[in-house]
């Protein structure tokens, strides 16, 4: 009788490896959970790990339908959407994987390198249209957000316009690559995005929350959140699915958490 359970595991195993998972939702969490899976494949040959983009929203409505096995997302899930999934006699699981900071940036030819929060809210809702207003050229500002799928684009919308409506003429981005493209090519340009995206071709402002201290975005002001801006990034899944354990685990051990950091987030221990 053992040697034919052995032989069903097998033969299941074979049919069916159980180590393919597809990960799917927020581009901010997107390089991260790449180089996790890169890293973990190293570990577990057998293993299948398929990572793609999209938005928090997009991940979590995956989720929903059983397109996808985890949900990346910069955003808690909502209460609708935890609601969908009990009607099916399913449960969501949460797990914080990492920390983000938000970092503004905007053109590397623009001399403005700090704003407070009050700026960003009137820039984004649309009362301050001229880069003069803020001491810099006599110039248009050009705003670029993410789309509202996003969960960087909540986010942003929750921690610094206050939840204020984002101005009617925003230029909605797909994806986070995009804003930083669209900023870097665009002299008037303003956009948010994550501090893992950062490159040379966007420069990052400094942020103030209280109209005096000025902080720029990076790994250490995020980790002693002295940086304002720094929200949570999560992974859902569906409870008592066990396929994912493994991977999760992996995110979360020594190692994981290592990659956390060199990736350019801010580790949760």
């Amino acid at each position: 009788m053992k040697k034919l359970s052995v032989l069903l595991a097998v033969l299941a195993i074979a049919v069916n490896p159980g180590f393919s998972q597809k990960i799917k939702g927020s581009d901010t969490v997107l390089p991260l959970a790449q180089k996790e899976a890169e890293s973990y494949a190293k570990i577990n040959k057998n293993s299948d790990v398929t990572v793609t983009g999209g938005g928090s929203g997009v991940g979590i409505s995956a989720l929903l339908d059983g397109t996808t096995d985890i949900a990346m997302a910069s955003r808690k899930i909502k209460f609708e959407e935890r609601a969908k999934l009990q009607q099916e006699g399913k449960s969501a699981v949460e797990t914080l994987i990492a920390y983000d900071a938000l970092a503004v940036v905007v053109n590397p030819a623009n001399k403005v390198s700090k704003l407070t929060r009050e700026q960003l809210e009137d820039i984004f809702t649309g009362k301050i249209t001229n880069w003069k207003e803020v001491g810099g050229d006599d110039m248009k500002i050009v705003v670029y957000s993410r789309e509202t799928s996003s969960g960087t684009y909540e986010f942003f919308k929750e921690s610094v316009l206050k939840n204020k409506n984002y101005m009617p003429s925003i230029l909605s981005m797909p994806a986070t690559g995009a804003i930083i493209q669209s900023v870097s090519q665009t002299k008037g340009a303003i956009g948010y995005v994550g501090l893992a995206y950062l490159n040379t071709e966007v420069k990052p402002l400094s942020v103030s929350y209280d109209g005096a201290n000025y902080v720029v975005p990076s790994f250490e002001n995020a980790k002693n959140k002295t940086y304002p801006i720094v929200r949570p990034l999560y992974f859902y899944t569906v409870k008592d699915n066990n396929k994912v354990k493994n991977f999760i685990d992996y995110m979360m051990s020594e190692q994981g958490q290592k990659i956390v950091k060199e990736v350019g987030y801010i580790p949760v221990k």
